[in-house]
């Protein structure tokens, strides 16, 4: 039985690049970090890297966690990432956008006042 989200893969086809980026959008270094997969530790999940993958903006879209949506956009295009969907109200406060990050991937993310830590297991 499924018990909740631990780890979203980002294939790229340039993990060292790759490794760079996503340590200026953490905001830290990874905490495993292998020529094979590379992961960064984000408020109890995990946001991996696999070289050699197919990059896409389709299939599954998770949606990381933030305190400011439209910061958080104007962050990641500052860091080169492409618009996708801007930052829009989806209802009860809850905004959600994402961007295509340097590598072909989507990332997502969301702001939901709603969210609580303490259901997380």
């Amino acid at each position: 039985m499924l018990l909740g989200l631990r780890t979203a893969i980002y294939p790229v086809k340039d993990l060292t690049t790759a490794k760079a980026w996503f340590t200026q959008v953490v905001g830290h270094s990874p905490y495993f970090d292998q020529p094979f997969y590379v992961g960064f530790e984000v408020g109890g999940f995990e946001l991996g890297l696999v070289p050699d993958g197919t990059s896409g903006t389709s299939g599954p879209q998770p949606l990381w966690g933030v305190v400011d949506a439209s910061a958080t956009m104007n962050r990641l295009l500052e860091l080169g990432a492409k618009a996708l969907e801007p930052v829009h109200n989806v209802g009860d406060g809850i905004k959600v956008a994402a961007v295509e990050d340097p590598f072909g991937n989507r990332l997502g993310f969301i702001k939901n006042p709603h969210f609580s830590v303490g259901k997380v297991r």
